[in-house]
């Protein structure tokens, strides 16, 4: 009962029924009128004294001393940004396409057969059984060279890449080249940690490595296997001169092969790092094989590297979710994820024959591009208009959602080529066909036509 005596009291001072200054009955009045014991009012009125709701002195009354606090109106949210109708944004999957029932299956079997101290903290390098499974499975389909004590399992590319730029600034490093064009969010993420960029511009054959030697940096970001947003892939010359550069000046790679699965006209290009493991940091996820929201990615860290870099894993962030790291596990040993993989690189393959048909046919003038791999493409479009800006604003009118080539320049050319990125993974099957025509019913606007 005294428990309920002091939810009652607690409960009438919050709301101000009882304001305070309220003298309460005494103990032995309070007793008689609940037909309690005396002795548990009093407990009651002196454990709500010690939390601060009233005043009790030997010999007084007691009297309530909690003031309310004044509330803030809480201010309005922020409304959510409204969901375009055609989804056509770069470096989605779809994810309706995730394999449910097979993630489920292998859940139960990992979770089943995991020892009891897996559900410790652990490695901070990830767990065993996923280290060991990447370190076969990145060897046979991306042929890393790589061993499970030297792979970090962390929360996607951009965790990856934070990790990376901390472990290199400990290590002395000053400088960051990256590709141009390529993606602004990762430049923003390296210039707090302390490394400057220097962008380093991309032809057809993928970074210009002869540019290299002028950054005087310590390391470079690449995406070799499908530039981002380019996407071209680098030449076996371009490759071999990048580890050249790489020895000669006592530097490190950071490879990103975000997609690298998805190869569609021929064998995938193997991983850049498999040529010098010792100056090559290789950077994978799940997010494009399974889905972003999985958080799941993983680092190949030279033994030069080894040091710093599980410092930073340590430092920024403890562990990944262990019940996710088996679940893969289990999908990598087991052959499911090759089969998915293998699913899906046959869905988008047909889903990028079907961009490239649809545009042939109805504007057979605009040009395309990046589409023998990955899960975008880019459409460049003709010289006499319209422009980016006025694609992307009627696009809008439109709800159609891409991505802009100009927004992806650190230092553009002159003049710089007009381009949308479009990426033909994010819809749902059965919302494809109609979001390949609205595409096109942009694309036919003429300059200047309103929608």
């Amino acid at each position: 009962m005294r428990h309920g005596i002091e939810h009652a009291l607690r409960e009438a001072i919050r709301s101000g029924r009882l304001p305070r200054g309220t003298v309460l009955p005494s103990s032995r009045s309070l007793a008689c009128d609940l037909g309690a014991a005396r002795g548990t009012v009093s407990a009651a009125y002196q454990q709500l004294s010690s939390e601060g709701y009233l005043t009790a002195r030997q010999g007084a009354a007691v009297w309530v001393s909690w003031v309310p606090p004044r509330r803030q109106p809480n201010p309005p949210s922020p409304p959510s940004p409204e969901r375009p109708r055609w989804d056509l944004r770069p470096g989605r999957p779809d994810h309706t396409s995730f394999p449910r029932s097979t993630w489920v299956r292998a859940h139960q079997r990992a979770v089943a057969r995991a020892p009891d101290e897996i559900f410790g903290y652990g490695d901070a390098r990830g767990s065993a059984s996923l280290r060991g499974a990447l370190a076969e499975y990145l060897g046979r389909a991306r042929g890393v060279d790589t061993s499970p004590a030297n792979l970090l399992i962390c929360n996607g590319f951009t965790h990856a890449l934070t990790l990376i730029c901390f472990a290199l600034r400990v290590s002395g490093a000053i400088t960051l080249a990256v590709e141009d064009p390529g993606v602004p969010h990762y430049r923003r993420l390296a210039e707090p940690l302390g490394l400057r960029l220097v962008p380093v511009p991309c032809d057809e054959a993928g970074l210009r490595t002869d540019q290299l030697a002028r950054t005087r940096a310590d390391a470079v970001l690449v995406t070799p296997a499908h530039q981002y947003p380019l996407g071209v892939t680098m030449s076996a010359d371009r490759r071999t001169a990048l580890i050249e550069w790489a020895r000669c000046h006592d530097t490190l790679i950071i490879e990103d092969d975000y997609d690298g699965e998805f190869r569609y006209d021929r064998q995938p290009a193997g991983a850049l790092q498999q040529l010098d493991p010792e100056r090559v940091i290789y950077v994978g996820t799940a997010s494009k094989t399974l889905a972003p929201g999985l958080r799941l990615g993983w680092v190949a860290v030279p033994e030069s590297l080894g040091g710093a870099a599980g410092l930073a894993r340590q430092s920024f962030y403890r562990g990944t979710g262990v019940l996710e790291q088996l679940t893969l596990a289990e999908l990598m040993t087991s052959g499911a994820f090759d089969r998915h993989i293998r699913r899906m690189r046959t869905q988008y393959r047909r889903r990028r024959d079907e961009l490239a048909s649809t545009l042939a046919a109805s504007l057979p003038q605009l040009g395309l591009a990046g589409i023998s791999a990955g899960l975008h493409a880019l459409i460049y479009l003709p010289g006499h208009g319209p422009t980016e800006e006025q694609i992307q604003s009627r696009a809008a009118r439109l709800s159609v959602a891409i991505h802009t080539l100009g927004a992806h320049w650190q230092q553009p050319p002159d003049p710089s080529p007009q381009a949308i990125i479009v990426g033909y993974a994010t819809p749902a099957s059965h919302a494809y066909r109609p979001a390949l025509e609205a595409l096109a019913e942009l694309l036919a606007m003429e300059p200047d036509e309103q929608p």
